[in-house]
């Protein structure tokens, strides 16, 4: 099991996060764990302000740039790092992260 989340939305639970995972079928490793945390602690440090697709992208970008940065998210929440992996951590997904008219694969 994963360590701790100290960011971590109100009822959202580790358990919680493997199970709607597992649903999109994907099993979390610890590169899965360790962007959930990422988002967490992105969300954490927004509180109270509207969470902005373009400026959650490049948060992710910078903060993975070592190991590939967002390409390599993708490979990870192959439905999209920002909209399948805040649906895995119990966040709100922000406004166009899901654009099925655009092509959107989440």
């Amino acid at each position: 099991m994963p360590a701790s989340f100290p960011h971590a939305p109100a009822g959202w639970t580790p358990a919680a996060a493997v199970e709607i995972a597992r649903h999109e079928g994907l099993a979390i490793g610890e590169e899965h764990w360790e962007a959930l945390r990422a988002l967490h602690e992105y969300y954490a440090r927004h509180d109270g302000t509207a969470v902005s697709l373009r400026e959650l992208h490049d948060a992710l970008d910078e903060k993975f740039h070592r190991q590939g940065g967002i390409r390599h998210l993708y490979m990870l929440f192959p439905a999209g790092p920002v909209a399948q992996g805040c649906r895995i951590a119990g966040l709100k997904v922000p406004a166009g992260a899901i654009d099925k008219g655009f092509g959107s694969i989440a």
